[in-house]
């Protein structure tokens, strides 16, 4: 039996009531099922090198973020890896500095699960199983129906791919011919990174009475349940849960065995939790403890708080399951009400008439969201993960989830718990990653990210530093100084303080004046006094000093440093006493200049006033024809 994933959660009913089979299937065998692939690189021989697709496995822990490259190895004895290998004496193990075994087997007789148990007891990296017919990229199952011999399901830890039967041949060959053969499997785009926040999808179900799939879900609740509520209350991802549900076929909605199974007249069901409609509780118990869970989740994420849905579940699979006979409706409101600030009516509002023969809103759009959009196919097994629109592959544990999500962040956004030791290895701790360092103040261009490093010139401290990252960083901006000044040279000597560094230019180091040199590493002292640079003045002796030079005057003349000269104090005080009496007898000139003026204003004024009255009592010599009064009364 081959599992291509499309028909994992329909075909359990079969031994209990033959119809079962045709409706829970008719709901999904008929969807789309997108299966995801991954790159893989094959680097030598020639004859074969290229890029090809596989698909992942839906079992084991596929190294999301990150790569690995390997040797294959196509085994003589046991080719579709059935039986254990240590029975045909047959290891994979990698020497001492060695590449890593990947172990090529033909897919027939078994379960994918079992060829990679095989091959990981023989010490095998990874397991390229080899399709057997000429058909599309399947995806590698777990079998539905395990028992207590397939435990090692859970133990499986390498990662798994299926190729084509074109490219199964084609390795195969070049090893028969003696050809290495080298291959690179890359999961680094595995998943799309859109933005800095990442949103996925958990699809589970409410009963814990399916088996050892069960009881790994409700284990993976519990121990995810830190993670995800960190990621959520930090704001890096969206997360939403899912329940899938069926429907009844027209023609059987008044059996009995649709009734016990379906809620709100036939339109959502689930199947019985024991797979016997005689005793125990069954679909209808649990489609209604689903719907409840939904609502749950709708309600806390309408109140900004989504997180606490994963108290709810995992303290609803403790307190209420159904071997004790809790798993009911008044156990589920005990544990919301032990939630602070959860209101039960609000949920109950939520969940509405489960016996009225209309549509659920909250269960109609599950039955939606079912239906693959985009480039996610039909949600048909459970439990199933979907991180950015893309399925998860891999085994339901907490790291390797963890793991799948960092990978959906971009490069050097992703959040804290992503570096985490049992996440990723910290590739600046060897050799700074082999990007730049300043030791002195310990800062790095060395960024550690989920899939490796970055080499990147830092900010620090508001100042950008610019450079390749690899080789060179140099601090920019008006605040660069502050920061190991600059990168630049920089001495004490003497009570005096001199530095390359200048807050007025963005970059760069430039020795000060009186120091010569690149400004980085070295400025020596000018010597002014034998370079002829200052002090040239007659009379003049130069002493030089530590950043610059001292110039004195011989006798009692003073040097004025900005002329380079020397001149007497006395004659220095002369012209001073000479410039005081020119101002002075400029302002008297110009006092006696501004009398004179005034007093030839004043007296012509009082002439023409005289005149004016004088006029109008004598006669004037340049009036002839004004007489006396007197002389025209005669």
């Amino acid at each position: 039996m081959y599992l291509s994933g499309g028909m994992i959660m329909m075909n359990v009913r079969l031994s209990v009531m033959g119809w079962v089979m045709v409706w829970w299937c008719w709901g999904s065998c008929m969807g789309r099922f997108v299966v995801e692939k991954n790159s893989l690189r094959v680097t030598s021989p020639e004859s074969i090198r290229g890029i090809y697709e596989c698909a992942l496995g839906n079992f084991g822990v596929p190294q999301y973020g990150g790569s690995m490259s390997g040797s294959v190895v196509y085994p003589k004895a046991n080719q579709k890896a059935c039986k254990n290998f240590e029975d045909f004496d047959i290891s994979f193990r990698s020497r001492v500095a060695g590449l890593p075994t990947f172990v090529l087997v033909d897919r027939g007789d078994c379960y994918f699960t079992l060829k990679a148990w095989n091959a990981q007891r023989a010490g095998a990296a990874t397991i390229l199983v080899a399709d057997n017919r000429p058909e599309p990229l399947i995806t590698m199952d777990a079998p539905e129906d395990e028992t207590a011999d397939a435990e090692y399901l859970q133990n499986i830890t390498i990662p798994s791919a299926l190729l084509s039967r074109s490219l199964g041949s084609a390795i195969k060959t070049a090893i028969d011919q003696g050809e290495p053969v080298r291959i690179s499997l890359d999961w680094r785009e595995a998943l799309p990174h859109p933005n800095d926040r990442v949103a996925y999808e958990l699809w589970t179900n409410s009963n814990d009475e399916c088996g050892s799939k069960c009881d790994a879900q409700i284990r993976f609740l519990k121990r995810f349940k830190g993670a995800a509520q960190i990621l959520e209350k930090g704001g890096y991802t969206r997360f939403t849960p899912h329940y899938i549900t069926w429907y009844c076929p027209e023609a059987f909605l008044a059996s009995r065995q649709c009734k016990s199974q379906c809620i709100n007249g036939g339109r959502y069901c689930a199947p019985d939790p024991e797979q016997d409609f005689s005793r125990g509780y069954n679909g209808r118990d649990v489609i209604i403890q689903n719907l409840r869970q939904a609502c749950f989740f709708r309600v806390m994420n309408e109140s900004g708080k989504p997180w606490i849905w994963w108290d709810y579940v995992t303290d609803f699979a403790i307190r209420c399951p159904m071997k004790h006979e809790k798993y009911n409706k008044q156990c589920a409101d005990q544990v919301i009400r032990s939630l602070v600030g959860v209101d039960v009516n609000k949920i109950d509002k939520c969940i509405g008439d489960i016996e009225a023969n209309t549509e659920n809103p909250v269960l109609r759009d599950e039955q939606e969201a079912q239906v693959g959009k985009g480039s996610r196919g039909d949600v048909t097994i459970l439990p199933t993960i979907v991180i950015n629109n893309r399925q998860y592959r891999g085994k339901l544990e907490r790291s390797a989830v963890l793991k799948a999500l960092c990978s959906g962040f971009r490069e050097t956004s992703e959040p804290p718990i992503c570096l985490t030791e049992d996440i990723e290895t910290n590739e600046c701790l060897q050799n700074n990653g082999g990007c730049w360092e300043d030791k002195t103040t310990n800062i790095t261009a060395c960024t550690d990210t989920f899939r490796g490093r970055v080499c990147q010139c830092p900010i620090v401290q508001g100042v950008k530093f610019l450079g390749d990252g690899y080789t060179h960083c140099e601090a920019s901006g008006a605040l660069r100084c502050g920061i190991n000044n600059g990168g630049c040279w920089k001495r004490t000597q003497m009570g005096r303080t001199y530095s390359a560094c200048r807050d007025d230019h963005s970059k760069g180091c430039k020795c000060p004046p009186g120091f010569k040199g690149d400004g980085l590493k070295n400025c020596e002292d000018v010597n002014e006094c034998e370079e002829e640079t200052a002090c040239q003045c007659r009379g003049c002796k130069c002493k030089n000093t530590w950043g610059s030079y001292e110039c004195s005057c011989s006798g009692s003349l003073l040097y004025i440093r900005e002329h380079d000269i020397c001149i007497s104090k006395d004659a220095r005080g002369d012209v001073s006493w000479g410039v005081i009496w020119i101002i002075l007898m400029g302002l008297g000139a110009a006092a006696l200049g501004a009398y004179t003026v005034y007093k030839y204003r004043i007296r012509t004024y009082m002439d023409s006033e005289i005149r004016a009255i004088m006029a109008q009592y004598m006669p004037l010599d340049n009036h002839p024809n004004t007489q006396p009064s007197s002389q025209l009364e005669l």
